[in-house]
Formats: C-alpha cells, sequence, structure tokens
C-alpha cells in the first residue's frame, strides 16, 4: 500500500515509525515531515490544511490511505475532501472533529448523552464570565472554545486570575480567533489520564492508555505546554474504571454523534478524570495525543497500521489489539524558554550515537536540516522514547537518550511518570 501521513511533529514521526513496521507497505510519504522523519520516509512539501490540495496530492501519488495527524486539518475538513474522492482516511468529518475544534460542542454533547463531565457555563462578553466565575468560586478552569494547540486551558488558583485568563482569551490577545469564547468549568480533583480508542461509526475498540505532563515544571508546576512527556499504560486506568469509561462516556456519546447523523470515524483522545474510582470527561481530542502517540506506537509497533487500516475501512469489528506486558516512556526536549519565547536554528548534536531498535527511538517534532546539521525549528524538538519490562526499565533507557543528545539549549523534566514510580 502507497500511504500518506499529514504532520511534522513526534506524534507522525512515531506513526510513520510503526507504519514502516508493517509489510502492507510499500511506500510511505509525510507532509510536511521533519528531519527525522526524512531519514525513515519521503517528505513532501504540501498544505495539510487544504482539502483539495491534499485530494489532488494523494490521486497523483496513487495513495491508498491517508492517515491525518493533527486537527487544524480535521477541522478544516480535509479528511471530507479526500472521502468525497473516494481515497480511504483515517480521521474523522470536520462535523465530528467538533468534539475537539468546539469545547462547547462537547460539553453539549455530554449533556444530550447524560455523559458524566465537569459543571460548565459558555460565555462570550467578560460581565456575564466574571459573574459565574464570582458564583462558581475558585479554583477554576478556563478554556478557549476553539482549537488553540493544546495551550489554550487555564487552571485558575483566584477569582481575579480567572477574570483576567476570560478578559485575555476573549479580546483576542491570548488565541485570537479560537478565544472568542470561552468556556469556563469547576474544577476537577483527582487523577488524569489518557483513554484512546478507536471509533469506525459502530465500533469502538480501546487500543491503549496513558498519562502525560502538560505542565513545563518539575513537580508538575508552571504553564501548560504541548506536553512535556508521557508512559503507557496509566495505572490509574484499571478494568473497572476503562469499562466505566467507555459505558458512561465513550459510548453514549459516540451513539449521540451517530444519531446526529455526524458518526465518528478515527482514534479518540478521551482525557479523564477520575476521583473515587469514577471518571468524568476532561475533554475529547479528535487525533492522537503528543506526546502520548509516541509510547502507544512504541508498543503497539508494526500492528498500529493494522489497526489504523481496519478502522478507516470500516472493519473494527474483525480487529484485536495484541498487548505485551511491557511499559513505554517519552521524554520531551525543549526549547529553553518554552512556552514562551525560545530560539530557533540551534545544532543539535549526538543523535547518530544513540541507539535505534524496537526498544529505543529518538522520535523528532520541531527539528530541521540546515547546513547538514540538525537543528531545532520549533518549541517542543524531540522525544526519547523507549520500551522496557518495567517502567522503571523504561524510564531508565529514555533518560540516557535524553542524557546523551548533545544540546545546550534543550531542556527537559527529569521527573517524568514520577506518579507511577514513587509507590
Amino acid at each position: 500500500m502507497n500511504i500518506l501521513i499529514l504532520g511534522s511533529g513526534g506524534r507522525e514521526h512515531a506513526l510513520a515509525w510503526a507504519t514502516m513496521q508493517n509489510p502492507k507497505c510499500d511506500k510511505l510519504i509525510v507532509a510536511p515531515g521533519n528531519a527525522g522523519i526524512a531519514t525513515i520516509a519521503e517528505c513532501a512539501a504540501l498544505d495539510i490544511n487544504d482539502g483539495g490540495t491534499v485530494t489532488e496530492f494523494a490521486g497523483e501519488h496513487a495513495i491508498d490511505l491517508v492517515i491525518i495527524g493533527p486537527e487544524a486539518p480535521l477541522a478544516a475538513g480535509v479528511a471530507d475532501r479526500l472521502r468525497e474522492a473516494g481515497i480511504l482516511v483515517f480521521g474523522p468529518s470536520a462535523a465530528a472533529a467538533q468534539v475537539e475544534a468546539s469545547k462547547h460542542f462537547t460539553k453539549a454533547l455530554c449533556d444530550a448523552a447524560g455523559a458524566p463531565t465537569a459543571a460548565y457555563g459558555h460565555f462570550t462578553d467578560s460581565p456575564a464570565a466574571h459573574r459565574f466565575i464570582a458564583e462558581t468560586g475558585a479554583p477554576i478552569v478556563v478554556k478557549a472554545d476553539g482549537l488553540a494547540a493544546g495551550k489554550g486551558v487555564i487552571i485558575a488558583e483566584t477569582e481575579a486570575e480567572a477574570c483576567a485568563a476570560v478578559d485575555d482569551m476573549l479580546s483576542g490577545h491570548a488565541f485570537g480567533a479560537a478565544g472568542a469564547s470561552v468556556v469556563i468549568e469547576e474544577f476537577m480533583s483527582g487523577e488524569e489520564a489518557s483513554f484512546f480508542v478507536l471509533v469506525d461509526g459502530e465500533t469502538v475498540l480501546p487500543i491503549g492508555t496513558a498519562q502525560d505532563h502538560k505542565r513545563i515544571g518539575e513537580g508538575d508546576t508552571g504553564p501548560n505546554t504541548g506536553g512535556m512527556g508521557a508512559y503507557s499504560p496509566a495505572p490509574v486506568m484499571t478494568a473497572e474504571i476503562t469499562a466505566r469509561a467507555l459505558d458512561e462516556i465513550v459510548r453514549p456519546t459516540m451513539a449521540e454523534l451517530a444519531r446526529r447523523g455526524t458518526p465518528y470515524q478515527g482514534v479518540l483522545y478521551v482525557g479523564l478524570m477520575i476521583e473515587n474510582g469514577a471518571p468524568r470527561l476532561v475533554e475529547y481530542n479528535a487525533r492522537f495525543g503528543d506526546p502520548e502517540c509516541q509510547v502507544l506506537m512504541m508498543r503497539l509497533g508494526a500492528q498500529a497500521f493494522d489497526l489504523i487500516h481496519a478502522c478507516a475501512d470500516g472493519r473494527l469489528d474483525e480487529a484485536r489489539v495484541t498487548w505485551a506486558d511491557d511499559h513505554a516512556m517519552t521524554v520531551v526536549l525543549a526549547a529553553q524558554g518554552y512556552p514562551g519565547a525560545y530560539a530557533k536554528g540551534t545544532a543539535i548534536g549526538g543523535l547518530d550515537a544513540l541507539p535505534e531498535d524496537s526498544f529505543h527511538q529518538m522520535f523528532h517534532a520541531g527539528t530541521a536540516r540546515a547546513e547538514g546539521r540538525i537543528v531545532a525549528s520549533g518549541g517542543r524538538v524531540l522525544n526519547a522514547t523507549a520500551r522496557g519490562a518495567t517502567l522503571e526499565e523504561a524510564a531508565a533507557r529514555a533518560y540516557a537518550m535524553a542524557e546523551a543528545v548533545d544540546w545546550p539549549e534543550g531542556v527537559f523534566r527529569r521527573d517524568i511518570g514520577w506518579r507511577a514510580l514513587k509507590g
């Protein structure tokens, strides 16, 4: 099969790596890709948010399956254009991708389906939002309604901080159009986990759990980022909690989408908060998490492509996931200053000496090649990812890789997995 993957981050490098392990893959193109992806697949310069351009490219290159990595092309309807052209695609329609593209849409969906989530209000003007904050009290969560690259969430410790976040978002200063309206939620305490399922419109197939670390600082402190590391599986996701999440949250909301005539097809990222054995929905994402995808791909390997293919083809009822009794961890190396201002173009060395096998992979995110060298081109730059029989073993391998990178301008957290490792 000829495969096209859309995206340029660590998630897409991990998807490309897993796809290349599968004998069904005859040719792989990634658009636009990055310096790491270019070592295992062909990269193509392409406007991945333009459905017409992507569809034309897929036709010219006899692509059999398109895997859409990031959320922006999904929200832009790229999957719709490909399906209209008769091209097999992994990723939901723009209508179904609203589960990520609009926080308000998902809250209303949960209301209609009776799925447990945080109490909330939806606002487009500051005075009404301020009144809601005063009535609810702090801590409280303020979210930009639209897509904000995983950064549009403020956990406010005081009412004043919440009001300032609302004003910043609604003014357009913080997240532009994504913050034209806001969702304000009660603060949910408990332990957060990421649960991943494939949905083909009818069948829901769980494919793994993970826990990520959003804050920039150790001990989960400082501002939110796109994610500084992750590990899989998540110990908090017991068989009982997993079953409750499926029965009380995932299946009812997917059934409601199908009832509305917009069935979901693709991977569904289910962000959960678990307290006293009960899961509540934090958020849905319409794609694999980044960096959670990296640990899932390390654990799934070549079968990941078979599962993706079955999902796109509407054959999930025939699919089975084979899990090894293993663990994986990824540690994100970021540019100093991220998630604020950071320098681009700094040189990265030591990558050629790193091990690359089924237990060790350095997935690239914000990298480029300039004058024969690998340089940083983004905020999150590398993902040191490793697998082991235990989480301790996976962590030791991942951190050994991170330490071996020669990049003085890079930083990484040294406590990824602390919740699971402390016990």
